[in-house]
């Protein structure tokens, strides 16, 4: 590693996971790119998520090898807005890792390898974890409940067998194509106990590549401004 003092295998312990990290004097951004509060570390052959300037706002590690994130990676980054870790190799992410970041509000983690979606801010206005493998048991109950500026929730390419429900009326975009979803409540979207309810901002909802017919469930779509794109047949 060049020398870096008090690298691996130092023999100096561990931080305590509650403290908060020293990022003084960090080669980060000779190593990636600083532009602002921005952080561009793309296809560096990465396997770990670099130690972060605190002023970061956004942090780009795309087509990298990163395999896991820890609790410790973002801890006390209190200006973070947005993550994209787009193609890496991530098969786990710990259960905090992203719930202590005040500011977040957009994560990029498609084309990974992720069964489980961590607990995530009520703060976030873009989910993206397309292409992973998160399937019945890999997102929480009422997950996107409290989320009341969620914008765009992508799910695309997973083997999700249900549609992640309550989702806030917040909601624009819903993408859930290709997966394994069989069935839909006829009040997934609307509320049939108050047929007044207009959900207006969520114009796009995709279901195609689903084993799924829409045409069962007539009632459920009243209050959309659009059908949802699927099998009608």
């Amino acid at each position: 590693t060049g020398g870096v003092e008090g690298s691996v295998g130092s023999g100096l312990p561990e931080p305590d996971e509650t403290e908060e990290p020293d990022r003084r004097g960090m080669p980060t951004c000779l190593l990636c790119t600083c532009l602002g509060g921005s952080v561009y570390c793309d296809d560096l052959k990465l396997d770990h998520v670099p130690p972060l300037p605190k002023e970061t706002t956004h942090f780009y590690a795309r087509y990298n090898r990163i395999t896991k994130i820890n609790k410790s990676d973002f801890a006390f980054m209190n200006k973070l807005k947005r993550i994209d870790l787009t193609a890496n190799e991530i098969t786990s992410i710990d259960e905090k890792a992203f719930i202590g970041l005040p500011e977040l509000e957009e994560l990029v983690i498609r084309e990974n390898h992720i069964s489980q979606l961590p607990a995530l801010p009520e703060t976030m206005a873009l989910i993206d974890a397309s292409h992973n493998n998160i399937g019945t048991k890999g997102i929480h109950k009422e997950a996107f409940k409290d989320m009341t500026s969620l914008l765009y929730l992508y799910l695309t390419d997973n083997n999700l067998d249900y549609i992640p429900v309550p989702l806030p009326d917040s909601l624009r975009s819903l993408h859930l194509q290709r997966n394994n979803i069989q069935m839909m409540h006829e009040d997934t979207f609307c509320n049939l106990k108050d047929f007044n309810y207009i959900r207006n901002a969520l114009e796009d909802i995709r279901l195609d590549g689903n084993p799924i017919n829409l045409s069962r469930t007539p009632q459920a779509y009243i209050c959309l401004p659009r059908i949802p794109i699927g099998d009608l047949i």
